[in-house]
């Protein structure tokens, strides 16, 4: 059997810290995300090597900060894909240039292929996560799964896509 990782110092300041880091977050605007927003800093300081740290609570506190920042810009560019994506799909295929359209609606026949050979589970979480923008908890929550099935199920559903992207980009 093998052992967990160690905590590092980083990291049990954050879990002594948590309620506080979770207030600032929900006074910040994370609101319901905030839990998501430290699962993600725990991530990222889990897989960080750090220098030592003269005042590690404010380290955490603009880490926090800044991931929340980073998820936000993240929601924006899916509600401008979103958007896009929508003002696409409005469009009459029979009014777009020909040859242009046929490839697209072909792309996108393949696109939904690729997705339903991974099982309807992995498609639904990566449509539940990426066109819905719902945090990564919340699905976990849904689908009754523990977080790292749904990061899993999302990973499938990437490395899948890009080797359709690649695809597509040797045409």
């Amino acid at each position: 059997m093998t052992t967990p990782p160690a905590i590092d110092g980083l990291q049990r300041v954050l879990l002594s810290e948590r309620a506080k880091l979770l207030r600032f977050l929900a006074v910040r605007g994370a609101g319901d995300d905030a839990e998501d927003v430290l699962q993600d800093l725990w991530q990222r300081i889990a897989s960080a090597r750090h220098e030592p740290i003269s005042d590690p609570l404010s380290y955490l506190f603009r880490a926090a900060e800044n991931v929340m920042r980073d998820r936000q810009r993240s929601h924006v560019s899916r509600e401008r894909r979103q958007r896009d994506w929508h003002d696409a799909s409005t469009v009459d295929y029979d009014e777009q240039p020909g040859e242009r359209g046929l490839i697209a609606r072909e792309r996108l026949r393949e696109a939904e292929q690729v997705l339903a050979a991974l099982g309807p589970r992995v498609a639904d979480i990566f449509r539940r996560y990426r066109l819905d923008g719902m945090g990564q908890a919340a699905i976990a929550r849904e689908f009754g799964l523990s977080l790292s099935s749904v990061e899993k199920d999302l990973h499938k559903a990437y490395s899948a896509l890009a080797q359709l992207r690649a695809k597509f980009d040797a045409e």
